[in-house]
């Protein structure tokens, strides 16, 4: 994908002499071969069926996401709430210390301001970091300048968090 190779063990052993690296295949039509190949052609039709899926669902794919969603070890989606809510939360716990009760109001009201920008603007609850794109920014920033919403320092410093999670 991309020109970059990821690899995992399929749990099944050839003979070296046997094994053709051009194809990936076992050469020969001993049962054994004949039953390696079957395997590894299953294996190739779920991977491109998966990548199918997760082209129809507009979703990032690379190498590594696709051999973690093949091997079922996918990572959990990072959303604009879930980086949002975890920033404030970490902010929550140094009050007193480095920031002041104001600050931390601030940027719950930037929360609750960006999960109405989404249910208005787009009609999503949430987003996923790898899909916030130019114009998703822009929306917001227009909403957060022209009055529609009050605080926006802290948009900037979201903006540059979840930029560092995709």
């Amino acid at each position: 994908m991309d020109g970059k190779r990821t690899e995992f063990a399929v749990s099944r052993k050839c003979d070296p002499e046997r094994w053709d690296v051009a194809t990936g295949r076992a050469t020969g039509s001993k049962a054994d071969a004949s039953t390696l190949n079957a395997f590894l052609n299953g294996i190739q039709f779920k991977i491109l069926e998966l990548q199918r899926r997760m082209l129809e669902a507009d979703e990032t794919i690379t190498a590594e996401t696709l051999k973690s969603r093949f091997i079922g070890k996918e990572e959990k989606a990072r959303t604009l709430l879930s980086v949002f809510e975890d920033h404030n939360k970490k902010m929550r716990s140094l009050v007193g210390q480095e920031f002041e009760k104001s600050t931390l109001q601030r940027y719950e009201t930037c929360l609750m301001q960006a999960k109405d920008f989404m249910l208005l603007q787009y009609n999503i609850s949430d987003i996923s970091v790898t899909k916030i794109n130019i114009a998703f920014l822009n929306d917001f920033k227009y909403c957060l300048r022209s009055g529609y919403f009050r605080f926006r320092p802290c948009i900037s410093k979201l903006f540059l968090t979840t930029s560092h999670c995709g």
